[in-house]
């Protein structure tokens, strides 16, 4: 919380995260309930839109309880890649 050089950088990467997401296929996403994707994409909205009013303190939560289940969530559906 006391660099904005990595405040920046985790919402810049949160941000392409989120983009990314957007990008595949509704076949995917149906097959993967267990992702929250509509929150993703509403997460999306808010760093790319409301960027002025982001809580850093509220985003940091977001990496602390959220992101590590998006992660084995998103490395299982890899595993599973042909």
């Amino acid at each position: 919380m006391d660099s904005t050089l990595i405040q920046d950088a985790v919402l810049r990467n949160l941000q392409n995260m989120a983009e990314s997401t957007q990008r595949l296929s509704d076949t995917l996403k149906a097959a993967h309930p267990e992702v929250p994707w509509y929150q993703l994409s509403g997460f999306r909205n808010v760093l790319v839109h409301d960027y002025l009013d982001i809580e850093q303190e509220r985003v940091w939560l977001v990496v602390e309880r959220e992101l590590p289940d998006l992660k084995r969530a998103i490395a299982a559906m890899l595993k599973e890649q042909p």
